[in-house]
């Protein structure tokens, strides 16, 4: 079993599984939307494998982090657009 770390998203404190993907945790803690279109449409994960970008996320001040191929590691920090 992997060991439980603490990650925080959008400034909130989150317990999860070493390892775990991203967008499975924001999808876990009800965050639907993870950026904006360039229109202002809300997008999120949409092909699970890396290849849509749907996805992204800022991880650790890094922009356009696509979070269904991103592990958590502890302390990261996540912000969602």
């Amino acid at each position: 079993m992997a060991d439980m770390i603490t990650i925080y998203i959008n400034g909130n404190e989150h317990s999860v599984r070493e390892g775990e993907i991203l967008s499975s945790v924001l999808a876990k803690a009800g965050i639907t939307e993870f950026h904006k279109s360039p229109d202002g449409s809300p997008r999120g994960p949409l092909c699970g494998m890396g290849t849509c970008f749907e996805c992204t996320v800022t991880v650790n001040g890094n922009q356009h982090c696509r979070s269904c191929q991103t592990k958590c590691k502890s302390g990261m920090k996540v912000e969602t657009r």
